[in-house]
């Protein structure tokens, strides 16, 4: 009625700008996800285009059938993003892609008729003979171009070459040419087709059937093919091709070298050899292993014949789902380019014949010389698509004409080869404006026909594919005028800057993974659904609030609304593939909100709770007594602002500190000397754990110090008094920076606390190289205990025999900065024990997040989704960090340890 452009939005399956523009976006990943029907017999499923397509495959997987095209944003990616963009994925030279797989379609179309676009023989069956209903309008034009041989002429011109499967340059045109759909009667017309790949510019999709394939064969081997240069890398890819692969894919040296900045890529990337330049990755399957070994032999033959690559790595097994990770990281790791220069994705989506491959990177770099460019090549290259990205700084004047000049100048030699400008990623912002050059000028005529027929007033995600804006017209950072946070507490240099950090993110959604594909990022988001809770959501917040602009309707108050669901879990930093640290990004802003707005009690008690427990240790017997009683209780989280359904927890009689300096005795021969850090949490809360790891490190013959040194700052940090917080590091640093080494190493039990050793006072310290030293050497316990099990300074003759088993649920910070393997690996020592580490998420606790009354459902239901059906039914559960301990007494009333408290007790008596 009144006209209002609708723009539908999934996620992970666009990077031209589909979804940016003025009007309503409509997400539908969240209520729009259901699995409708999946038919075995026939291999079909129907879904609602909110559906990811991992999670679809993982229902698919007991009936043998799979939905084949295959993002390298699979985990998060939706069905209609897919069709809307006409996906390809990694699979797409032996499966195809997302087009050949619609069957249907249920579609709402501009002026609200509902329909179902499917194959049709019959006129009637479209509605055509309706010539008043929109939908015989577009079959009227559709019929009026496709049976005129002037405009099949300029289709076969103009269209990208029939063997280039990745092509979505514009509507699917040449598809119905192709096909005769509208010369040839009996031959069915499937509108379905032309939606795939049009962005939701034509109709808005509700219900989505697609064609499934058997499961691959289930033996696979990965042979990684390295080269010294590009050009012998692309040379090899039409040879390869001969064989028989399931997928071709392509990395650079820039991607590679990238991986070396995220934890968790600098792991997978040992495997590979050397330094080069690329690599390709082919993968070979069969259902017999006689029959792979042959294949392998064949193929590891053609490439020693070629004597074009330096060394080959045949792989199976895990470490094939290794480099598989790497590669599908590969966009986001394009994120950790420090700088206001970034591969810029414009030129990233072409793809031309593999006879002509090799030419056309000739050409191409001839071209990227002349701008002076060493572009990033990530590539599916037996697909003869190459993700080619320049180096621009768009915040520059240069930059952009570079920008506009590089891309007109790539269409053009793309035109020349014949090739497709939008391979996958499709037209949006970014490549609309040079559709013209691409489809000639009476193709995209016939484009603008239909696109008025489906749409007579622009109501679709208007300003893509036909009448778009040119590219450099809404860039972000035009008429921006002042920057905030050019100083900030915590050092942010390594990143060129706070707004540095919050840049690091792309897009690339990888925080939209869902809780059923492991990992800790992003908890609020798995709770929620809800784009605004996702990593990337808040780093486009500071961004927007950081660069003020004229039309910035973000303030602070709104900024700080995005932030707040934010757990500071640090997942980001190691699963995230551009190591955006949004916990340090909140930590810093949250100062500066508690500069300039007035500070609530509950976060001051919260901040200084430490201070507030030394308060009141002389009277923990009455505090207790209140905090046991539920009137009392619910008097104090009422004045606090703390739930009501929390138990607040008990206060010991005395420290741990006080108890341990009575405790203190030097064993005789101790095998090492080791400090150990009392934190905040176990000096007043968590006292049986601190005790339990002195008397265990102690009967194990380590001789254990302590020293009266400060608080971690931790509580502090969470709630943005960052200034304190720093006078703390710099104390603590200054008290062990002189007595602790490699041989004199200092332990910790809380990982939220001891890794802010190796986190944020990185950050924070004014002597960045003392604390830098001082980092290497401060230990979890369990990192401490796996070392020295492994040293053969602690034997299994000093465990019991009895049997025991354990599920380990570890802390987020673990998970981000440490490895949570190691206290598997330790709780598995003792002859008799078996320990299982659960695949578990975020608990949900988070400090003080969950004690919050208008966090606590959010943080029970993070709770559930992480840690629900695996700990209701455990005997022994293991848990090292407080708040996680605290979050499974009150969510499951089920009792957990630390792992030092399990180990204690598992001691020889």
């Amino acid at each position: 009625e009144n006209k209002t452009s609708l723009i539908p939005r999934t996620a992970g399956t666009s990077l031209a700008g589909q979804c940016v523009g003025k009007g309503i976006v409509v997400d539908v990943s969240k209520y729009f996800d259901k699995i409708i029907s999946i038919n075995k017999d026939e291999k079909f499923a129907v879904v609602q285009p909110g559906v990811v397509r991992d999670i679809l495959n993982l229902n698919l997987k007991e009936y043998g059938l799979f939905f084949s095209p295959n993002t390298s944003t699979s985990n998060r990616c939706m069905i209609g993003g897919m069709v809307g963009n006409n996906s390809s994925g990694s699979t797409s030279i032996s499966y195809g892609v997302t087009r050949d797989k619609v069957l249907e379609l249920d579609v709402i179309l501009s002026d609200g008729t509902k329909t179902i676009l499917k194959p049709s023989l019959k006129e009637s069956d479209l509605g055509h003979s309706n010539n008043n209903s929109l939908l015989g309008v577009v079959y009227e034009v559709l019929n009026k171009h496709l049976t005129n041989p002037k405009v099949l002429d300029e289709i076969e011109l103009n269209y990208p070459k029939d063997d280039i499967h990745r092509r979505n340059d514009g509507y699917a045109i040449d598809v119905f040419a192709k096909s005769n759909s509208f010369l040839k009667p009996n031959i069915p017309l499937n509108l379905s087709k032309l939606i795939a790949g049009s962005e939701g510019t034509l109709a808005f999709i509700t219900k989505i059937k697609i064609s499934l394939d058997k499961l691959p064969p289930s033996k696979e081997r990965l042979i990684v093919t390295h080269y010294n240069s590009i050009e012998n890398c692309l040379k090899s890819v039409k040879h390869l091709m001969k064989h028989k692969l399931y997928s071709c894919e392509m990395l650079d040296k820039t991607i590679l070298d990238l991986t070396k900045f995220n934890e968790k890529q600098k792991v997978n990337r040992n495997l590979i050899e050397g330094d080069p330049e690329a690599i390709l990755l082919c993968e070979l399957r069969s259902n017999s292993d006689e029959d792979l070994n042959e294949q392998i032999i064949n193929f590891k033959r053609d490439i020693d014949q070629l004597n074009l690559s330096y060394y080959t790595l045949d792989l199976e097994g895990n470490d094939i789902s290794k480099i598989i990770d790497l590669r599908k990281a590969g966009l986001g790791l394009l994120g950790n380019m420090v700088g206001d220069e970034k591969a810029v994705a414009c030129i990233e989506d072409t793809a031309v014949s593999l006879d002509v491959l090799s030419d056309y990177i000739d050409d191409f770099s001839n071209l990227m010389k002349k701008y002076n460019q060493k572009p990033v090549y990530y590539a599916h290259a037996g697909a003869g698509e190459l993700h080619l990205r320049p180096i621009l700084n768009l915040k520059s004047k240069k930059g952009i004409e570079d920008f506009r000049a590089i891309t007109l100048d790539v269409a053009k030699l793309v035109k020349k080869y014949n090739g497709s400008f939008s391979g996958e990623h499709g037209n949006g912002i970014v490549r609309s404006e040079f559709l013209k050059l691409m489809v000639g000028d009476t193709c995209y005529e016939v484009l603008k026909d239909i696109k008025k027929a489906f749409d007579p007033h622009n109501i679709f995600n208007p300003g893509k594919i036909i009448d778009s804006l040119p590219l450099d017209e809404n860039l972000r950072y035009l008429n921006s005028n002042t920057e905030l946070f050019t100083k900030t507490i915590q050092d942010f240099s390594s990143s060129n800057g706070y707004l540095g950090e919050a840049e690091k993110c792309n897009g690339s959604g990888d925080c939209r993974k869902l809780s059923e594909f492991g990992g800790v990022m992003c908890p609020s988001f798995r709770a929620t659904r809800d784009e605004v809770h996702t990593t990337r959501a808040r780093a486009n917040a500071l961004r927007e609030f950081i660069v003020s602009k004229e039309d910035s309707t973000l303030n602070e108050n709104e900024v700080k609304r995005v932030l707040d669901l934010c757990l500071s879990c640090k997942g980001c930093k190691t699963e995230c593939p551009s190591s955006v640290d949004v916990a340090a990004l909140k930590s810093e802003f949250d100062q500066y909100y508690n500069d300039n707005n007035p500070i609530k009690f509950r976060t001051k008690a919260f901040a200084y709770n430490n201070l507030l427990n030394k308060i009141l240790i002389p009277i923990s017997g009455i505090y207790n007594i209140l905090v046991e009683n539920n009137f009392s209780a619910n008097l104090i989280k009422g004045f606090i602002g703390v739930a009501k359904e929390r138990t607040l927890p008990k206060l010991n009689s005395k420290s741990l500190y006080s108890s341990l300096l009575s405790k203190r005795g030097i064993n005789i021969n101790p095998i090492k000397t080791v400090y150990l850090f009392i934190d905040e949490f176990s000096n007043y809360l968590d006292f049986k754990e601190g005790i339990d790891t002195f008397n265990l490190l102690t009967r194990l013959n380590y001789e254990v110090k302590i020293l009266n040194h400060l608080e971690s700052g931790r509580s502090l940090i969470s709630k943005g008094f960052l200034r304190k917080a720093k006078d703390i590091a710099d104390k603590n640093i200054e008290i062990f920076s002189e007595i602790i080494s490699s041989d004199i190493p200092l332990i910790g039990i809380e990982p939220s606390a001891i890794l802010t050793f190796r986190d944020e006072y990185l950050r924070l310290a004014n002597n960045k190289k003392k604390a830098k030293e001082l980092s290497s050497n401060v230990f979890l316990i369990e990192e401490f205990l796996f070392s020295e099990m492994n040293n053969g300074n602690i034997n299994k003759s000093n465990f019991t025999s009895e049997n025991k088993e354990v599920v380990i649920h570890t802390h987020c910070y673990q998970k981000a900065l440490s490895n949570s393997s190691k206290t598997e690996y330790i709780l598995n020592f003792p002859e008799n024990y078996s320990a299982k580490l659960l695949d578990s998420g975020c608990c949900g606790m988070a400090g003080s997040f969950g004690y919050e009354k208008e966090h606590y459902d959010i943080s029970v239901k993070i709770a559930k989704q992480s840690l629900g059906g695996k700990v209701e039914t455990s005997k022994c559960i293991s848990a090292n960090g407080t708040s996680c301990r605290h979050q499974i007494k009150d969510v499951f009333q089920k009792k957990s340890m630390h792992p030092a408290s399990i180990l204690f007790e598992a001691l020889k008596k």
